[in-house]
């Protein structure tokens, strides 16, 4: 008879890493690994011209200077 691991073998993996409840909400990550972030002053709308409302609604890649920092939040490494 064949039993599966023993709790010896299964304690000695590591734990995953959790992702930060913070950046899930502020990234999305595309299917290719990109972090696309939301626009900077994107949050008042209300005195700004229809083009520039347009543009907000777009995401934006995140810097590849901060890639790495993030996509460590976002639960990618």
């Amino acid at each position: 008879m064949v039993l599966g691991p023993t709790k010896k073998q299964e304690s000695r993996e590591m734990p995953k890493q959790k992702t930060h409840s913070g950046a899930k909400k502020k990234f999305k990550v595309t299917g290719t690994g990109k972090l696309l972030r939301r626009r900077q002053m994107s949050g008042k709308l209300m005195n700004k011209s229809p083009k520039q409302k347009r543009q907000f609604s777009k995401r934006q890649p995140v810097d590849p200077r901060e890639r790495e920092e993030r996509r460590a939040h976002a639960g990618r490494r």
